[in-house]
């Protein structure tokens, strides 16, 4: 049955944002829907993220198109043309290779929910953190001078 069953789907708020980079991140919690679906060309994810918690650093990718459609609560869109209030129904679209960096920030009392899907070249993508000293790979994260930090890339 194509109707997903969320409860039967894992739940984490896994990182592998190096600190202290992993910190705003730590009341994002994400499902990953395709692995439950058997989808293999589509990424999706199912999000909740928590008073005070932001999505991602803010980023861009050089070959991953992404599309996020907001559920319920608000937050609000940080990228480089400013901020704007995102409220449920409302959809985000951000082309591969456009270089604005954006994420989403839970300035709210109560979570807000959100769902996320991607597409591209997964095993090729890169993209960079135009706020603070991180790019990232296939390989992982590294600075922008090109040492790479100790830790595992959570595509």
């Amino acid at each position: 049955m194509p109707k997903l069953d969320l409860d039967a789907i894992p739940q984490t708020n896994l990182t592998g944002y190096p600190p202290p980079y992993n910190e705003p991140v730590q009341g994002r919690m994400y499902r990953r829907l395709a692995p439950a679906t058997g989808m293999t060309h589509l990424r999706a994810s199912h999000v909740v993220l928590k008073p005070g918690a932001w999505s991602s650093q803010r980023h861009w990718h050089r070959l991953i198109d992404e599309l996020l459609v907001m559920v319920s609560g608000e937050a609000v869109l940080v990228d480089d043309a400013g901020e704007q209030a995102i409220r449920p129904g409302d959809v985000i679209a951000w082309p591969a290779g456009v270089e604005n960096g954006h994420h989403l920030q839970n300035r709210s009392d109560s979570d807000c929910v959100f769902v996320v899907a991607s597409a591209g070249d997964y095993d090729a993508d890169g993209g960079e953190y135009p706020d603070i000293d991180m790019v990232f790979d296939p390989d992982g994260y590294a600075r922008k001078d090109g040492t790479r930090y100790e830790t595992d890339r959570i595509p």
